[in-house]
């Protein structure tokens, strides 16, 4: 595996972060952002995320890609915690639905992610009952079209609206980012398109971690990674700068296998 080499350090300290969020959902009027103005979802490709509570206090997007089973990121779904789907998130009506199995790629290792090298960041919950029609399951790429720098994609997820707030509002928020620097089956960047990281702009933030990476093709959505990690500004530590993705390319083949194995057919 390469390394992620948008890493800088300060004191010793990584300036990424991790984008699992420990932090308690509160039902708030919807607010601006992900981080830096982002809007709530719109209808294609917000009705497909959902929300992932860990019993430690973690919080973290997901998406459905069969009517029982979820992708999110390896790092979000760490042994030592339960996990639950919470559905209704913005609503006082918000319930927890049980998760029967957690998958990691066998690749991952948390370690590679914390030395800022990139890894297998992919996992799949099984849910104990079938999602509602209302959260339709969406499709891996197909990978048959390489992504270049300046590729539009569109991403979504929970995460908090302004970097260091302590609680999520529970609405899944979407915005459009491009690709840049030399996108791979590794690691791919992507970038506001009006501040090109260089000031703080759109991005994933802390509860973002795992939210899909959505390609548009022809209105048709697929999946081509989940986030993992950010930086902010000029590569400082935080959000709003780079939103880091882990490519599903290469783990395409362990997620057929294994959902599969689950008894959870793929959309397509």
């Amino acid at each position: 595996m390469g390394k992620l080499k948008i890493i800088l350090t300060d004191s010793g300290a990584a300036a990424f972060c991790l984008l699992a969020a420990l932090a308690a959902v509160s039902v708030l009027p919807p607010a601006m952002a992900m981080v830096g103005g982002a809007k709530p979802a719109a209808e294609a490709a917000g009705r497909s995320v959902v929300m992932l509570d860990g019993s430690r206090g973690t919080v973290c997007t997901a998406t459905a890609i069969a009517r029982d089973l979820l992708l999110t990121a390896a790092h979000c779904v760490m042994p030592g915690s339960d996990y639950k789907l919470l559905e209704n998130p913005a609503s006082r009506d918000a319930v927890l639905k049980d998760i029967t199995r957690i998958e990691r790629d066998p690749q991952f290792e948390l370690k590679r992610l914390f030395a800022h090298l990139a890894t297998a960041d992919v996992a799949l919950a099984k849910l104990a009952q079938p999602l509602p029609a209302t959260i339709p399951p969406v499709p891996l790429d197909d990978a048959t079209q390489p992504i270049a720098a300046g590729d539009s994609f569109a991403i979504a997820g929970y995460g908090v609206t302004v970097r260091g707030a302590e609680r999520l509002d529970g609405v899944v928020r979407s915005a459009t980012l491009v690709a840049t620097g030399q996108p791979g089956t590794l690691q791919i960047r992507l970038v506001d398109p009006r501040t090109r990281g260089d000031t703080a702009g759109l991005g994933a933030c802390t509860g973002d971690s795992g939210a899909p990476v959505f390609r548009n093709r022809g209105g048709a959505l697929s999946i081509v990674g989940v986030v993992s990690w950010s930086t902010g500004p000029k590569l400082s530590a935080g959000c709003g700068g780079l939103t880091g993705v882990t490519p599903l390319t290469l783990y395409r083949p362990w997620i057929e296998k294994t959902a599969q194995a689950l008894g959870s057919p793929l959309a397509h």
